[in-house]
């Protein structure tokens, strides 16, 4: 057990010169080649050479839009919402910009560790689950990771430096599936560490488990925040969905929820246990958004830089 939590303690400063020169490896030989070795899985990915197929993330995302973009286009809750919403190709970009740094972000990482670990990165964990039945270590893994996530969100709400680049995310005035994933790469600087060290306390568990995982996570995301009557039933209360996530986006919230509603990813339970939950009535046509919406930047570039400097609604 010490030697697992000083090797995360190794990790946790792997970024200092002094452990570099200690095992002899260029950081920045590493991390092009991790670059490089990125771009030409991607490749193969848009080229259909991924095997096995199930693993080609980037056309499952493709896939996976188009179906619930169908199911939009159908079966709408918002009629008066267009098949082209507002923002729709904004959207679309951050979806891919943003689904892809996180597998750029847990392979480079993972390389780095494994390798500074004598490449067995699997040790560091303090719960080994490689001897579990696979589906158990599989709902093992996505439930601490939508908590961790959950826990990160309600941070990313909290603190007025954090709630400047989550506004990204926020500024969507019409909900549809792709508005799922935009948010602004800083968000990549909390939420895709976090993630990671998951990965790493779990011994065991490799990148292509996570990313089954992940993937999963963005098809309820998906789900979550698109224009589909849809609550789940009696599972509403484990499994997050449109009808409890708008309110997480409503421009108007009671004062004792100024910080914000709802906050679950893939599953609501942990906002009914720590009383984070807020569905007061049916809120297909509530105004989303926050104060001063009308000021804030409507192009990408606009929004990469807004939340760099204060805003003048700090809460």
């Amino acid at each position: 057990m010490m030697k697992r939590i000083l090797a995360l303690i190794a990790l946790v400063g792997f970024g200092s010169s002094s452990f570099g020169q200690e095992t002899g490896v260029s950081y920045g030989e590493l991390f092009t080649s991790t670059i490089a070795g990125y771009a030409n899985y991607l490749w193969s990915e848009i080229t259909f050479q991924t095997v096995p197929w199930y693993q080609n993330y980037f056309w499952l995302l493709v896939l996976l839009s188009i179906v619930v973009w169908g199911l939009e286009i159908i079966f709408p809750w918002r009629k008066n919402q267009g098949i082209f919403r507002k923002d729709f190709w904004l959207d679309a970009f951050y979806m891919f910009f943003n689904f892809f740094i996180f597998a750029l972000v847990i392979s480079g990482v993972y390389k780095i560790v494994n390798h500074l670990y004598g490449g067995n990165v699997s040790e560091i964990g303090i719960l080994d689950i490689k001897e579990w039945n696979p589906w158990l270590a599989l709902l093992v893994f996505f439930i601490l990771n939508d908590f961790v996530q959950w826990l990160t969100h309600v941070i990313l709400h909290r603190f007025n430096f954090l709630w400047r680049f989550h506004k990204v995310h926020h500024s969507v005035e019409e909900m549809g599936f792709a508005a799922h994933l935009r948010y602004h790469w800083m968000e990549n600087i909390i939420y895709k560490p976090l993630k990671t060290f998951a990965v790493m306390l779990i011994g065991g568990f490799e990148p292509e488990q996570a990313f089954m995982v992940h993937y999963i996570s963005i098809a309820i995301g998906h789900l979550n925040h698109a224009n589909i009557n849809l609550s789940y039933g009696s599972l509403r209360y484990i499994f997050n969905n449109p009808k409890m996530h708008i309110w997480h986006h409503a421009y108007e919230l009671p004062e004792d929820r100024k910080h914000g509603v709802n906050f679950g990813i893939s599953l609501s339970i942990w906002d009914y246990i720590f009383r984070t939950n807020y569905i007061p009535y049916d809120g297909r046509d509530i105004r989303l958004g926050f104060e001063r919406i009308e000021e804030f930047p409507t192009t990408f570039f606009g929004q990469l830089f807004y939340g760099f400097r204060k805003g003048k609604d700090e809460r």
